[in-house]
């Protein structure tokens, strides 16, 4: 991000007073992990300006006067009573928020709250509505010929791309359909009206709504009832607020996309400049195709959360140039993440092992205006928790005990948060149940039954000197060594080809008789999860 601030200084210039770096996004559905780089982009440039001790903010606008396009996946099909009306007009099904767009809103400025990501918010709804850029607005009304000789330089052949969906597919110069200026019906809310008439003496525009037949007249110049089409209003903006620094996804830096078109019409109809500006590719998820708003069940933010601690999601954003494209596993991949976190954590605490990497922990551990975020008081291997978790079904208490006799010693269940949450949130939820733990219910007869003289051995040599109290090192010691003991050889010998292999059927038959899988949790940590009367129990039958 440090290239980005650079810009971003440059673009403000010698002696600005306050570099502005701006977001934007439509609350109109999920807030989704491609989404959230939007925000961290803009947010680790600014940490990057305030460290050099010059002003800065991150503005953020709600484009939540934008209109409602389509009703997603798993909402009543009523709701296409309200397409084309501003989100911020939509009820929120659910009843829980005020509208559409602050049922998305409100999860997601809670996510950056826990990341310490900081903005000042403007909703698009309320600027339009209290007549902010009416001057802006009738600046662009009457140099309507002006946008559209830029504009048509840039429309293709094959008509207009997503981002052009205000616009009508008439090629005609000057023409109302190409108008850059579009009204809500007064009568019903939606933008599907036709405009027919406009007087640039009086700012009359006359329109007629397609949806309910309404003719209407709106005086622009003391009405507010619309708004400007998308690549009229960004570069607006970027005059009206001053904007240094914007980033946007790899679809808005393309030729004729918003910014290039932007860039145009910020210096032709707005005498200002467009901001440095900064590309970012998607994020996906493992096994998902690339996210979309438009469609549900996306993981946002907020769902990210409930399994990584916050410094690492910010980590995994931070740590990569804005044009990397990534996926975030939340399956296996999780517990190396957290593997990986943890030793660069180490390494970070070692100044003479000063680097890159360790410049992107720092980053993403604390902000230049809340300081560190919060982590557990004591740090126990999400891997280790997690196992736990699975073997004790989620027992937050039970895990406290389990982590603190295997070496992790702490005061209180508060100590492990908010770790220990997220370590039992994963394994519950994003564990296939083929793939969890489960503790037999009672001894497996049958195998038992049917052990070979080895494994008879193995089991004998292990009942014998199984300890009355579970410590973590001396039950490590003990497992591994019954096998080098039925070759006799002494615990503390180095294994042979012959141990090893032992080792690992051996290591077979505890699984199958304790959770009836052939693999699991570590073995020392299962015992000691499980308890000596319980492992006796399950494997006590074969130990005579």
């Amino acid at each position: 991000m440090t290239r980005a601030a650079d810009d971003a200084v440059r673009h403000a210039g010698e002696g600005a007073s306050r570099i502005t770096c701006a977001s934007g996004i439509s609350p109109s559905g999920p807030i989704h992990l491609g989404n959230l780089r939007e925000f961290l982009t803009v947010h680790f440039v600014v940490e990057e300006i305030r460290r050099r001790g010059i002003e800065v903010r991150h503005l953020h606008s709600w484009d939540d006067y934008d209109r409602f396009r389509k009703v997603p996946a798993g909402i009543d099909a009523s709701w296409a009573e309200h397409i084309g009306r501003p989100l911020s007009a939509v009820p929120d099904p659910s009843g829980e928020h005020s509208s559409w767009a602050e049922r998305y809103k409100a999860p997601l400025r809670s996510a950056l709250a826990e990341m310490g990501c900081e903005m000042e918010e403007v909703s698009q709804t309320e600027m339009y509505g209290a007549g902010t850029y009416r001057s802006q607005i009738l600046t662009a009304i009457s140099r309507r010929d002006d946008i559209e000789t830029v504009m048509s330089r840039y429309r293709t052949k094959a008509g207009a791309s997503s981002e052009d969906e205000e616009e009508s597919a008439t090629a005609d110069r000057g023409s109302l359909a190409r108008f850059p200026y579009r009204p809500y019906c007064r009568q019903c809310s939606r933008d599907t009206v036709t405009i027919t008439a406009y007087d640039d003496d009086t700012t009359d525009l006359t329109y007629t709504c397609d949806s309910c037949e309404f003719t209407g007249v709106t005086h622009v110049a003391t009405q507010d009832e619309g708004k400007l089409v998308w690549k009229v209003d960004w570069p607006m903006r970027w005059a009206f607020e001053g904007v240094d620094f914007e980033p946007g996804g790899d679809d808005h830096a393309t030729p004729g996309s918003s910014y290039t078109v932007g860039r145009e019409l910020v210096s032709t109809i707005y005498d200002g400049r467009a901001p440095s500006f900064v590309a970012y590719s998607f994020v996906g998820v493992a096994g998902m195709a690339k996210m979309s708003s438009s469609r549900g069940g996306v993981p946002t933010a907020a769902d990210a959360l409930r399994i990584l601690e916050a410094p690492m999601l910010r980590w995994l954003y931070v740590r990569r140039a804005p044009k990397q494209v990534f996926n975030i596993d939340f399956g296996p991949e999780v517990v190396r993440l957290y593997d990986e976190w943890d030793a660069l954590a180490r390494k970070a605490s070692d100044p003479a092992k000063r680097d890159v990497a360790t410049l992107a922990f720092e980053r993403a551990s604390a902000t230049t205006t809340a300081g560190r975020l919060p982590t557990s008081a004591v740090s126990v291997p999400f891997r280790l928790l997690s196992s736990v978790a699975d073997v004790t079904a989620g027992s937050a208490d039970l895990v406290s005990s389990i982590v603190s006799k295997v070496g992790h010693v702490h005061g209180s269940v508060a100590d492990l948060e908010p770790r220990l949450s997220k370590a039992m949130t994963w394994t519950s939820q994003f564990v296939p149940a083929e793939e969890r733990t489960t503790v037999r219910d009672e001894p497996d007869g049958v195998r038992l039954l049917t052990l070979t003289e080895d494994e008879q051995l193995w089991l004998a040599q292990l009942m014998d000197r199984l300890p009355d109290e579970f410590e973590l090192d001396e039950l490590t010691t003990l497992i591994y060594g019954v096998p080098k003991l039925a070759r006799g050889m002494g615990l503390d010998d180095p294994p042979t080809d012959q141990v090893k292999a032992d080792q690992k059927d051996f290591f077979k038959l505890l699984y199958n008789l304790l959770v009836d899988a052939d693999r699991g949790p570590r073995l020392p940590t299962l015992f000691v999860a499980l308890g000596p009367s319980r492992v006796r129990e399950l494997l006590g039958a074969s130990g005579g």
